[in-house]
């Protein structure tokens, strides 16, 4: 006859020993690829963070000139100022139309000078230099006339402008017309800045960072 307090035992018994082995059991079932991502998952990826980067504000990057005032202040004799001006127009190959101009007044016209021909070309050239209305017109050549007033402020300073009369040739064929557009600014500020060098003697190209660049 079994006692009932060694019954009670041994159940008790079995139950603890069924229950430290179901871990076991259950470890058994986890296939690798589910154990590999929980091993990964426990594991911390390092990243650069923002303390440890270092930020290129800009260096290495091509300077590019502001535009010049237009009118640009100049300290010259105005008449000195004149033949200088006559002097870089022939330097840019343009020529100075002596009908137009007026320098006992200062104001000194360039004839008509092409800047670019051809249809390949043509349309990308002209605008730059002009403001083009955005149509579908055929381009075939651009020019410009400038007009440069010198305005004596006394006897050493003057103000000089540059204004530009910016036109494209339209059409093709026998069809074509020059037609005005608005100037850009570029034809100004190209003048200004080689009377600008020629008079002072000074480049007005901005410093590039060479270092950076060549890296």
């Amino acid at each position: 006859m079994i006692n009932t307090s060694s019954l009670r035992l041994y159940l008790g018994l079995t139950a603890v020993a069924t229950l430290l082995s179901m871990p076991v059991i259950a470890q058994k079932g986890i296939d690798p690829q589910t154990q590999k991502i929980k091993e990964s998952g426990g594991k911390t990826i390092s990243r650069e963070t923002d303390a440890t980067r270092s930020f290129d504000w800009g260096k290495g990057k091509t300077q590019v000139r502001e535009r010049l005032a237009n009118p640009y202040r100049m300290a010259s004799r105005r008449d000195v100022l004149i033949e200088t001006i006559k002097q870089v127009i022939k330097d840019k190959k343009m020529l100075v139309d002596e009908a137009s101009s007026r320098f006992a007044d200062g104001i000194v016209v360039t004839q008509p000078f092409v800047f670019t021909k051809g249809a390949v070309v043509a349309q990308s050239e002209l605008s730059r230099y002009a403001v083009l209305d955005g149509s579908d017109r055929t381009w075939s050549r651009g020019r410009y006339i400038l007009t440069i007033e010198v305005q004596s402020i006394d006897g050493v300073q003057n103000n000089v402008s540059v204004n530009a009369k910016v036109e494209g040739r339209e059409g093709a064929g026998l069809m074509t017309e020059w037609r005005t557009v608005q100037s850009s600014g570029l034809a100004e500020d190209e003048f200004l800045k080689i009377l600008v060098e020629t008079v002072t003697g000074v480049s007005l190209d901005p410093v590039q960072d060479v270092e950076n660049i060549n890296r």
